[in-house]
């Protein structure tokens, strides 16, 4: 990574502004994943903040951010289709309870064996991941209800805010670090983005939109863009204009927005599902999917912020915070959550690193929603952009780059593999497992396949090869690659006792290097091997030495066995 996470010690004041950078980015966030989920944005914001409060109190990472998330919105989706809302809210609390177990029963520490390998993949992949996630922020609604690329001077403008973001990012550390530079640069461009919006008749044809997009703007575009999603559902052909148009205007653009009430609990405004042994085994796997994806990505989150601020929390207790923040936010009628890799990632960036960063972050996202929400809409999209795309060059490991050719082939094709896995599929938790089972098989076949021998002569001038390493099917081209009978003396000695005949592959290599030593005219001892495999090889004959004291006992897979 570069060196744009400077290493510092926790202090209130960057913690607290650190926090309120992290909430401005967690509003759109938060709306688009809810959007995703198919809930109302609201319900993303909500869980936004309960699951960023509790995880920040009881969790084990201080300054690690966590909130609504793709990941478990992906899950929900399906679950929300086919049941409704009545039924997300009791899986999100049954979700908390499976992850309070798992870090009760300290299985959080298991996140330790995750290879460097995997850890590179993850984290390349997650930095394209976030990067083409931006390009969303590009995108209005068009004529046909789908949303497109913008064009002309709102392109160029937006890329223009976007740069002067990242420059601002850039280059003010250099200059103080007496306001976190990511809330600078958001700050700054929110007054440029107010003023072109503002001239934007004068300056620019841009229709009835502002020249500069919104968080105000994108709300109106999903929703609008979700309206025609849903009447147009199940329709083919072509969809006509006059049905867009009726479509967009059920939307009621002022009232499209983040402004909100209290949030209170999901049953004193949903009703309940039955309360049967149906209904458990209905949201039982949504809640171990969400619970497991949950923990998958807080625990490498919480690896990654260790890594950066050379420190290290306590998976355990992450567990036990994240089950204890989606039990809540169920209750209070939330998707759940966990944690967010970008947002820790600013937080980081700007300096927060204690509890207080994230219980900020929680507490100010509620501040928006009830009191702050006509101003935090102003807040210009490039500005977010621009933060998440300093976050993307800052996780990039680009010394993989350098590192290219020289890791070992099967360390580089687990990275490959976890980070186009993440890339194509947007699932980080199968992308973490999936590498860490490839890593797991290849190392277990290197270390099985390393069978070797220890060459030495008796006082009767015999060889003597001692091996060392099973055999089996794997092994037995180079066990056979060790023996030469042409040049081998005529006494040759093939000792057993540090090696394993596993299956018949083994027994049959045994067979073909005897037979090569009795087509040579040479006699060939055979010592220390079980009962069983004596038995077993057609070739072996007299060739076997028994000591009984000393052969090993174990059994052979084979298919010579009745």
């Amino acid at each position: 990574m570069l060196n744009f996470f400077r290493r510092r010690p926790s202090n209130p004041k960057d913690d607290v502004l650190s926090g309120i950078t992290v909430a401005l980015a967690l509003v759109p966030e938060a709306v688009a994943f809810a959007f995703v989920a198919g809930v109302s944005p609201i319900i993303g914001l909500y869980s936004a903040f309960f699951i960023g409060l509790f995880s920040a109190i009881f969790g084990g990472r201080p300054g690690m951010i966590s909130g609504a998330t793709g990941a478990m919105a992906v899950v929900v989706v399906t679950l929300v289709a086919e049941y409704g809302l009545e039924y997300l809210f009791p899986t999100v609390v049954l979700c908390g309870l499976i992850q309070v177990l798992v870090g009760l029963g300290r299985l959080g520490k298991l996140i330790r064996m995750v290879p460097h390998s995997v850890m590179l993949g993850f984290v390349n992949g997650l930095a394209i991941v976030i990067m083409l996630a931006q390009f969303g922020s590009f995108k209005t609604l068009g004529p046909d209800g789908l949303l497109h690329f913008m064009t002309g001077w709102p392109l160029v403008i937006m890329l223009g805010l976007v740069g002067l973001t990242m420059g601002i990012i850039w280059l003010l550390p250099k200059l103080t670090g007496v306001v976190p530079a990511s809330l600078a640069a958001i700050m700054t461009v929110t007054l440029v983005a107010v003023g072109l919006n503002t001239w934007a008749p004068v300056m620019a044809t841009a229709g009835p939109s502002n020249v500069v997009l919104t968080v105000k703007d994108m709300l109106v575009s999903q929703s609008q863009a979700a309206a025609v999603r849903s009447a147009t559902k199940g329709h083919t052909g072509p969809i006509t204009p006059a049905a867009v148009t009726a479509a967009v205007a059920t939307v009621d653009v002022e009232s499209v927005g983040i402004a909100a009430d209290l949030p209170r609990p999901f049953f004193l405004d949903y009703a309940l599902p039955p309360l049967t042994w149906a209904t458990l085994m209905t949201i039982l796997p949504f809640a171990i999917v969400l619970a497991g994806v949950g923990l998958i990505e807080s625990l490498m989150t919480l690896t990654l912020i260790d890594e950066i601020t050379e420190t290290r929390g306590r998976g355990n207790r992450e567990c036990i915070g994240q089950g204890v923040a989606n039990i809540t936010c169920g209750l209070f009628g939330g998707m759940g959550g966990c944690a967010m890799i970008g947002q820790s990632l600013i937080n980081v960036n700007s300096g927060g690193r204690g509890r207080t960063s994230g219980i900020t972050a929680a507490v100010c996202l509620l501040i928006f929603v009830l009191f702050l929400a006509p101003w935090i809409e102003m807040i210009p999209m490039a500005a977010l952009v621009g933060v998440m795309f300093m976050v993307v060059i800052g996780t990039f490991e680009w010394s993989t780059l350098k590192m290219w050719g020289r890791m070992p082939m099967t360390d580089m094709l687990v990275m490959l593999l976890v980070a186009g896995y993440t890339v194509i599929m947007h699932d980080l938790a199968t992308a973490v497992l999936l590498g860490v089972v490839v890593s797991a098989l290849a190392f277990a076949w290197q270390h099985a396949t390393h069978i070797f021998s220890d060459i030495k002569s008796n006082e009767h001038g015999s060889k003597i090869y001692q091996l060392h390493g099973p055999l089996f099917f794997a092994s037995v081209r180079s066990f056979s690659d060790m023996f030469d009978a042409a040049t081998d003396p005529d006494d040759v000695v093939i000792d057993f006792y540090y090696t394993r005949v596993y299956d018949q592959s083994g027994l049959e290599a045994i067979n073909s290097v005897a037979e090569r030593y009795e087509k040579a005219g040479k006699r060939l001892h055979l010592t220390h091997l079980s009962q069983e495999c004596r038995q077993l090889l057609a070739r072996a004959g007299d060739l076997v030495e028994v000591n009984l004291s000393e052969d090993p006992q174990y059994h052979v897979a084979t298919d010579r066995i009745a």
